[in-house]
C-alpha cells in the first residue's frame, strides 16, 4: 500500500477524541468569521485535550507548534492592522471609542454587532473631530482593518488545524 492509502485508512479509523476535537476546530473556525464563540481560542483549547488525550511527544510537539502559531496570530491580528490604522490617521481616541462601541454591538446586535459597532464607533468619533465628510477616510480604514483582522485569525486557526492533521495523520 502507498503512503497515501495508509493515511487515508488512519483518517477513517479517528477515534471518538479526535471526531470531538475535529468537530470542535470546525465550531472555532466558523467561530473566527462568525464571532459568536472565541473562535481560537476553541481551536487551540481542542488541540490541547488532543494533545493529553494522545500523550505522546508527537501530540505535544503538535500542541507546542499549534500554541506558537495561534499566539502569533494574536499578536499579528492586532498590529497589523493597528500599524495600519495609524499610518492612514485614524488617532487613538477614534479607535478607542470604536473598541468600546463595539463591545456594546456584541451585546446588542448578535454575531454582527462588534463589527458594526466598531465601525460606527469610529465613524461617530471621527465626525465629531474632522466633519462628516473627511470621516468616511478613517471609516473605510477602519472597515479594512476589520477584514484584515479576521483574515489573520483565520489564517492561524486554519494553519494550527493543518499542523493538528498532521499530527493525527502520524500518531
Amino acid at each position: 500500500m502507498t503512503a497515501s492509502v495508509l493515511r487515508s485508512a488512519r483518517l477513517l479509523k479517528m477515534t471518538g477524541v479526535e471526531v470531538l476535537v475535529a468537530v470542535s476546530i470546525a465550531v472555532g473556525v466558523v467561530g473566527v468569521v462568525v464571532p459568536l464563540l472565541p473562535g481560537a481560542l476553541l481551536v487551540w483549547l481542542a488541540i490541547v485535550v488532543w494533545g493529553i488525550t494522545v500523550g505522546t511527544a508527537t501530540g505535544w510537539a503538535v500542541v507546542a507548534v499549534a500554541t506558537a502559531v495561534i499566539a502569533a496570530g494574536q499578536v499579528v491580528k492586532y498590529t497589523i492592522p493597528g500599524r495600519r490604522l495609524r499610518a492612514d490617521g485614524v488617532p487613538n481616541r477614534s479607535l478607542v471609542v470604536g473598541a468600546l462601541v463595539a463591545l456594546v454591538g456584541f451585546f446588542v446586535v448578535p454575531v454582527v454587532g462588534m463589527f458594526i459597532g466598531f465601525v460606527l464607533g469610529v465613524y461617530a468619533s471621527e465626525v465629531q473631530r474632522v466633519g462628516t465628510r473627511a470621516a468616511w477616510p478613517s471609516t473605510k480604514a477602519a472597515l479594512r482593518a476589520v477584514g484584515v483582522s479576521t483574515l489573520l485569525e483565520l489564517t492561524s486557526t486554519l494553519l494550527a488545524a493543518a499542523v493538528w492533521i498532521v499530527g493525527v495523520t502520524i500518531t
